[in-house]
C-alpha cells in the first residue's frame, strides 16, 4: 500500500489570504445573485456550512451583512436569508468635467446616500481653484454620509482627461487646461486628516463601470460613449474595463474621422471629438449670438432649450442634431466593426438628446459595419443621466471592500447586533 502523505499546513499568513478571499467571495456573491441562506451560499460557493456560518458571522461583525427575510422555495427547513448592510460604509465618487464638479455616495447595497453638482466653468480657473471647490462639496458629501451614521471607505474622482493611474496625476486634460497636476496629492492635502484614500481615474472609464451592472449577462461587452465637452468612453470585456497597457484605452474622441476638419483642443486636426462633442452641436444649432451659446445657462438648460426647439420642429435644430448623429455613427460602426459589442451605450448629453439622433445613428451603423445586422451590435441610451461617471466613482471606491473586507473594522459585540445577526 502507497504512502499516504498529509497535505501541508498553511500557514497563518496564508490561511489570512485564504480567509480573506473566501469573505470576498461571500460578499460578492450576495451583490451579484441576491440574498439567500448559508444552507444555500454554501452549496452555491461550494463550501461547507461551517465555514459559511463563520464567514457570515464575520461579515456580520464588520457591519457589511445582516439577516434578511426567510427565504422560501428551498428543500428542507426554511432558513433566514443574509442579505448586505447598506447602514454602514459608503463609496463616494467625484468629478472634474469642464462644466461642473461634482459627488455621489453610495451604500453598499448601491443605494443613493447624497448627490451634489457645482455648475463651475473650470476652463477660466486654474487646477487649485476648481479643487477647492470640489473639496467643499466631497466635505459636504462626508458630512451627508456621517448624518447616517455610516463612514466612507474610499473616493474615486474621475477627471476629464489622460490619468497616469499609478502616479495619481493628470498627465493631459485639454479641455480643462490641465498638464501634469497632481491631483490625488492636492486633494489629500485640502482634506487634510481623512482617512479615506483617493484614487484617481479618467471620468468616461468611471462612467463606463456605472453601466456594466453586475449580474447581467447583457451587459458584459459593451462599448460607453460619454460626450460632453470632449469625448471619451470605456470598453467593457467580460464584465471588466479594459484599460490598456498603460491605462489609456478608451480615448475614442480622439480618433481622425475627418482629416480636413476643425482642431481639436488636443492640437490635431479633425478628432471625433470635434464633430460629435458638445460644441459641435450647439455650432450647427445656433449663431454665436444666441443665448443657448451663454455658458452661465448650464449644461442642462442648454439641453432642455434644445430639445424644446426640436419639440417645436425647429428645422435648423434639427439638422444640427441629424448631423452630429451621423457623425457618432460613423464612429460607432467603426468601433463595432474593431471590437463587435453587443451594446453601445451613449452616455453624457448624448442620453438627454438622442431621440433626436437615434435614427442617424443607427443607419450609419448599419451601413458601416461589415457583418450582417451590424455583428449583433445595438445602441442604447443611458438611463444615469449626467451621474454615470461620479456612480462609477462610488462604484470603484466600494469594491475596495468587496475585494477585501477585512479593511472594514469589526464593530462593538453591541452594535453587531443591531437589527440582528444572521
Amino acid at each position: 500500500m502507497p504512502d499516504v502523505q498529509p497535505l501541508p499546513e498553511l500557514a497563518p499568513a496564508d490561511q489570512m489570504s485564504l480567509r480573506r478571499s473566501n469573505l470576498s467571495t461571500v460578499l460578492r456573491s450576495l451583490r451579484d445573485h441576491g440574498p439567500r441562506s448559508r444552507a444555500r451560499l454554501a452549496v452555491d460557493l461550494g463550501l461547507n456550512k461551517a465555514t459559511v456560518s463563520s464567514l457570515v458571522t464575520e461579515l456580520a461583525e464588520r457591519g457589511l451583512v445582516r439577516q434578511g427575510e426567510v427565504e422560501r422555495g428551498g428543500l428542507g427547513r426554511p432558513g433566514l436569508a443574509v442579505e448586505l448592510d447598506g447602514r454602514t460604509v459608503c463609496g463616494v465618487g467625484a468629478e472634474v468635467n469642464v462644466h461642473h464638479v461634482a459627488t455621489f455616495a453610495l451604500n453598499l447595497t448601491g443605494g443613493l446616500v447624497s448627490e451634489r453638482r457645482l455648475s463651475l466653468d473650470t476652463l477660466r480657473l486654474d487646477a487649485g481653484e476648481v479643487l477647492d471647490r470640489l473639496v467643499d462639496l466631497i466635505k459636504l458629501t462626508f458630512s451627508d454620509i456621517a448624518d447616517r451614521g455610516a463612514r466612507p471607505v474610499a473616493l474615486t474622482v474621475g477627471v476629464a482627461g489622460l490619468v497616469d493611474a499609478a502616479r495619481a496625476v493628470v498627465t493631459l486634460g485639454p479641455n480643462l487646461g490641465w498638464y501634469d497636476v497632481p491631483v490625488a496629492a492636492m486633494l489629500q492635502e485640502r482634506l487634510g486628516d481623512s482617512s479615506c484614500p483617493v484614487v484617481i481615474d479618467n471620468e468616461a472609464n468611471l462612467a463606463a463601470i456605472a453601466e456594466a451592472v453586475p449580474g447581467d449577462a447583457q451587459l458584459r461587452d459593451i462599448l460607453v460613449i460619454f460626450g460632453e465637452a470632449g469625448v471619451g468612453g470605456g470598453i467593457i470585456t467580460d464584465g471588466q474595463l479594459l484599460r490598456g497597457s498603460r491605462g489609456y484605452a478608451g480615448e475614442f474622441g480622439h480618433m481622425i474621422v475627418d482629416p480636413h476638419g476643425r482642431e481639436c483642443g488636443c492640437g490635431r486636426i479633425g478628432c471625433w471629438e470635434t464633430v460629435i462633442g458638445l460644441r459641435a452641436l450647439l455650432d450647427a444649432a445656433a449663431d454665436q449670438d444666441d443665448a443657448i451659446r451663454d455658458p452661465a445657462l448650464g449644461l442642462e438648460g442648454r439641453l432642455l432649450e434644445i430639445n424644446r426647439r426640436a419639440d417645436l420642429g425647429d428645422t435648423r435644430t434639427l439638422a444640427a442634431l441629424e448631423q452630429v448623429g451621423n457623425w457618432i455613427g460613423v464612429g460607432v460602426a467603426a468601433l463595432a466593426n474593431a471590437l463587435n459589442p453587443s451594446v453601445v451605450v451613449l452616455s453624457g448629453y448624448y442620453a438627454e438628446v438622442g431621440q433626436w439622433m437615434r435614427g442617424a445613428i443607427e443607419a450609419r451603423l448599419h451601413a458601416g459595419v461589415l457583418a450582417p445586422e451590424a455583428g449583433g451590435t445595438r445602441v442604447e441610451f443611458s438611463t444615469l443621466g449626467f451621474t454615470a461617471a461620479v456612480r462609477g466613482g462610488a462604484t470603484v471606491a466600494l469594491e475596495t471592500v468587496f475585494n477585501d473586507p477585512a479593511r472594514v473594522q469589526r464593530r462593538t459585540a453591541r452594535n453587531t447586533t443591531d437589527g440582528g445577526t444572521p
